[in-house]
């Protein structure tokens, strides 16, 4: 098995990322053109974590998206069930294990998004980039995101969504069912995972559709806001208090 099926069983989905770890920062770079550089820095100013502030990143692979939340002086977990993404991670950072009280500012984690290894209102604000939409059980999630914040702690959403431009959706999806497959046969190490990618991209909710889902997991005050033409969303929510 080198690519997961849409009914996203846990151990395939970790299994593929597994096998895609070792060139998957190098990929994602080649496949969104670097975009994936701005749509980082956009959902770190949404989580806007200052000193002293907890912040968990879910499916966070290598720990690329968290580095951005430790700038302000927040402490980050970065949390993913690929025990092979967070290896990579710790090993880019000189480090030799996933726990020891962090790498560069960094704690890597190993836990499923569906059963979080954290107690209740442990967290300042949660955050999942391209990560929500791998997850078997999305309102499970949601809901297991929700109770490890504390009340008033906030909730960041990075993820895929359907471009607004209809003639540029058609060109999107021209993309990523004919492009985007050979062009990551060149570059990654698990090429068919991005197969799994493309289709996983066309059956995602678009950005309406995820905020309801978002708000009836238990999330209030519920926003988004388009990156890229609507490519990516990031959805915004809070617990209430």
């Amino acid at each position: 098995m080198t690519r997961a099926s849409l009914d996203k069983q846990p151990h395939e989905v970790a299994a593929m990322f597994d096998r895609t770890a070792r060139r998957y920062d190098l990929v994602n770079d080649v496949l969104s053109l670097g975009q994936d550089r701005l749509w980082r820095k956009a959902t770190a100013a949404a989580i806007d974590a200052g000193p002293g502030e907890l912040v968990l990143d879910l499916a966070a692979g290598t720990g690329t998206s968290t580095d951005a939340f430790t700038a302000l002086g927040a402490r980050a977990i970065a949390c993913d069930f690929s025990l092979g993404m967070l290896r990579t991670g710790v090993e880019r950072r000189g480090g030799s294990g996933l726990y020891g009280g962090g790498v560069r500012g960094v704690t890597f984690v190993a836990g499923d998004a569906l059963r979080l290894p954290f107690r209740d209102g442990t967290f300042d604000a949660v955050t999942i980039s391209f990560g929500l939409r791998n997850v078997a059980d999305t309102v499970q999630a949601l809901g297991e995101m929700l109770r490890v914040t504390r009340p008033g702690g906030r909730l960041v959403i990075c993820e895929f969504s359907r471009p607004t431009p209809k003639s540029f959706d058609l060109v999107y999806s021209q993309y990523l069912m004919k492009l985007l497959p050979p062009v990551a046969r060149m570059v990654s190490s698990n090429p068919d995972s991005y197969e799994y990618l493309a289709e996983s991209i066309r059956a995602w909710p678009d950005q309406e559709a995820l905020a309801k889902i978002i708000q009836e997991a238990g999330w209030r005050k519920v926003a988004w806001r388009n990156l890229t033409l609507g490519i990516v969303a990031l959805h915004r929510a809070v617990k209430e208090r």
